[in-house]
Order: C-alpha cells, then sequence, then structure tokens
C-alpha cells in the first residue's frame, strides 16, 4: 500500500485479507448558498448496502472533536477509541471510501496519519465506482473485534491559525484554498466573514477530479498546478477549506502530483472566517 490510492480492482483482490479493514464514510454536502443545513450523513445507505466487511463511520461526529466550532479533528484519545472499536491497530490496513469523489475518505486518511497510522489509503473513485466496475455489496453487519490503537501524533501535517498568520508578513507559506470560486471570492461563506485569506490560491476541489470521480492523473493535475502558479516543491503548503474536509483531497491531489511540505490548517475558514481579527481578502 504504497499510494495514498488504491483501486476497486486491488480491493477486490484483498478483500478476504484478515489484516484488512474497510471503511465507509458516505455522507454529502450541500454549497454554501443552499440553505442550512448542509451537511448529511448516510448511514441508511450503508445499512442497505456495503462493500463487504466495511464498516460505518459517521463523518460530522465519530471523527470530529465534540463542541468545535470549526468541526476539529477529534482528540488523540478519542479517536483511538474510535480506531481500537473498528479493529484498527498498528498492524491492520486501512481502506476508506465515501460517495463524494473521496473528500471525507481522504479526511479520515489524513486523521489516521496524522495520528501515526501510514498503512491507510482511499478507494479511488469510491462507491460509485465500486457498483460500476460490479464490486460486490452486503447488508451484513460485521463482527469486529476489538484491538488497541497508540495515536503518536505527526504535528507536522496540521498548521494553525497562529502558524499561518505570522507567516503571511514572510511569505514563506504556500496557501491553497479548494472551496469554490464563490466562497474564495466572498459571494457565499459558512462563516460569518467572506472572502479568503491573504495570499491564498483557488484550488476548488472539483477541478481536481476526473469524470468517473477518480482522483486526476498526475501529468494533469501537474499541469493544472503549474497554470495556477502552485510550486509542488514549496518549502511549506498549508491546504485550508471550511473545516478541514475538501482540504485533505487537495492534500491527496498535490501528493499525487509529486508535491511535498503539504499541511491541513484544521480549523479552516469556520474558525479563520469567524474571527473579526484576521485580515481577509476578497476577490476583485
Amino acid at each position: 500500500m504504497d499510494s495514498a490510492f488504491v483501486s476497486c480492482d486491488w480491493l477486490k483482490a484483498h478483500l478476504d485479507d484478515p489484516l484488512l479493514r474497510i471503511i465507509d464514510l458516505r455522507g454529502r454536502v450541500l454549497p454554501a448558498a443552499a440553505p442550512p443545513p448542509h451537511y448529511f450523513t448516510e448511514r441508511g445507505a450503508y445499512d442497505a448496502a456495503h462493500i463487504p466487511n466495511a464498516v460505518f463511520v459517521d463523518w460530522q461526529v465519530d471523527i470530529v472533536e465534540p463542541g468545535s466550532p470549526s468541526n476539529d479533528l477529534a482528540s488523540a484519545a478519542r479517536f483511538a477509541e474510535l480506531m481500537g472499536r473498528l479493529g484498527v491497530d498498528a498492524e491492520t490496513r486501512v481502506v476508506i471510501y465515501d460517495n463524494a469523489a473521496s473528500m471525507f475518505a481522504a479526511r479520515l486518511l489524513w486523521g489516521l496519519r496524522y495520528y501515526g497510522h501510514e498503512r491507510v489509503a482511499v478507494l479511488d473513485g469510491g462507491w460509485d465506482k465500486w457498483l460500476a466496475e460490479g464490486g460486490p455489496t452486503e447488508a451484513r453487519q460485521p463482527q469486529v473485534e476489538r484491538r488497541t490503537f497508540v495515536p503518536k501524533v505527526n504535528r507536522r501535517l496540521k498548521a494553525d491559525a497562529d502558524e499561518i498568520l505570522a507567516a503571511l508578513d514572510g511569505g514563506g507559506v504556500q496557501l491553497i484554498d479548494v472551496r469554490s470560486p464563490g466562497e474564495f471570492a466572498g459571494d457565499a461563506s459558512r462563516a460569518k466573514y467572506g472572502g479568503h485569506i491573504p495570499s491564498a490560491v483557488n484550488l476548488p476541489r472539483k477541478t481536481m477530479v476526473a469524470a468517473d470521480m477518480t482522483v486526476k492523473g498526475a501529468a494533469d493535475l501537474r499541469e493544472h498546478f503549474a497554470g495556477l502558479g502552485i510550486r509542488l516543491d514549496a518549502p511549506e503548503t498549508v491546504i485550508y477549506c471550511n473545516s478541514g474536509v475538501s482540504a485533505c483531497f487537495g492534500l491527496l491531489a498535490l501528493e499525487v502530483a509529486g508535491g511535498a511540505n503539504l499541511r491541513i490548517y484544521d480549523g479552516s475558514w469556520k474558525e479563520w472566517g469567524n474571527d473579526a481579527g484576521k485580515p481577509i481578502a476578497k476577490a476583485d
């Protein structure tokens, strides 16, 4: 499992691997301009049918720290309890899928990496591609043996608002905003204030997704990033969105293209855009 993505064929060949845990993270998000609520979890869809042996995780609750206004990643203790309950330990290989072009799956992958678990990948194309390629499904709830997950925080993978603010004057950080163009411009916002962090480049998540919901190929991504002036070899690149979910897919796409030194601003716009003291830019 050398890549952040695995194919449906790979997963079909490994369905019976006793050290593999498959996690279903299906859900959906409505546009910022739509009336709330905007966020939905699709547990009912999982109950009706899922990839064999897959367990379900609620992307809005299970991997989020309770009470966080910006839906920050769950604490080490909370995250470890969930992973242990799902049967994940240091020896487990994890494959995650969703029905949202890997947006939610990428978030959990990043969370696992942040807590030191590198044996993890996203099913490229997710649930829709699995069905299109004739992948088997079942409604049976798997019986999972609890294991012990020991979190080991990789602080380098996460950036906070103070670090970004301090870097704005020096210009040493490449900022990438993967929200929609309307949100970047300030025409719509999920926070009190609209706009973007000064110096950020707008890289909408959907521009990195192919027609079959897989991540675009490395060559296409590199060409796209170069056209936007995005450097894959920047000393530090921080990606953000509204609450750190879409940003994680952006991180993986940059990684596919050969990017390095990539970090997630977990608080993202829901933190920055609700703080009257933070500098905000808007499109001309």
